[in-house]
């Protein structure tokens, strides 16, 4: 079962791929990313040179008690990411 979130996120990349985030104070190590996908639309975009993208990772992370699945945002206007939804 998965629950949405929207909640803002740090997180650290490596060649375009998220590797680490925090959540709720927890650091999250990604072990490994299952799926990415790239949704673009023209009304997500706030001048010319904007793509009005939003990028996503589907990851499996350890908080340091058990792996669980995250799917993560990264949108490109705001430069800031988001934990979308979670999977118990």
């Amino acid at each position: 079962m998965s629950r949405l979130y929207g909640d803002p996120i740090d997180v650290w990349t490596h060649d375009g791929l998220p590797v680490r985030f925090v959540w709720r104070d927890r650091l999250h190590t990604v072990r490994r990313v299952l799926d990415h996908w790239v949704v673009a639309r023209e009304w997500w975009k706030i001048s010319d040179s904007d793509p009005g993208e939003r990028r996503f990772w589907r990851v499996e992370a350890d908080p340091g008690d058990r792996i669980g699945t995250y799917e993560l945002r990264f949108d490109t206007a705001a430069e800031g990411w988001l934990l979308i939804r979670a999977w118990d």
